[in-house]
């Protein structure tokens, strides 16, 4: 076989930096959460290493816009001195991530409209969010 530095290098391209985030014009602090795109189909993923859709295994890095719709939350009693919600964010481009939404438990419901507060929460290490609306709605 035939194996060349530039062969290599094509190779290594599109998976190697997966969930790097020195890419453009951002800085390192950003607060930014990143997902892949599969070049084949388009499918939008999150810490994936196929694409679910079409097994292609070439993912290219995006940012996030950071917005979102609540899929799914709970109230979570266990491994924890308070209650805290875990919720499933659908975000705009299309994945679903797994985060906390900051506000009151009683008011986080599926269908509200949240943006991303923090990448990661400094204790526990998950993505944070907080609702875009009001989050005492009127009982219907």
């Amino acid at each position: 076989m035939y194996h060349s530095g530039n062969v290599a290098q094509q190779a290594a391209g599109p998976a190697t930096g997966l969930l790097d985030p020195r890419t453009e014009d951002r800085g390192p602090d950003t607060e930014a959460v990143f997902y892949q795109r599969c070049t084949w189909c388009g499918t939008a993923v999150y810490h994936r290493v196929l694409c679910p859709v079409c097994r292609g295994s070439e993912l290219r890095t995006e940012r996030s816009e950071g917005t979102g719709t609540v899929r799914h939350a709970t109230v979570v009693h266990r491994n924890t001195p308070a209650a805290r919600n875990v919720s499933l964010i659908e975000m705009a481009e299309g994945f679903v991530l797994r985060g906390r939404v900051m506000g009151p438990l009683i008011g986080i419901h599926s269908g509200d409209r949240v943006r991303l507060s923090t990448a990661k929460d400094p204790v526990r290490g998950e993505t944070v969010f907080q609702l875009v609306d009001e989050p005492y709605r009127a009982w219907t």
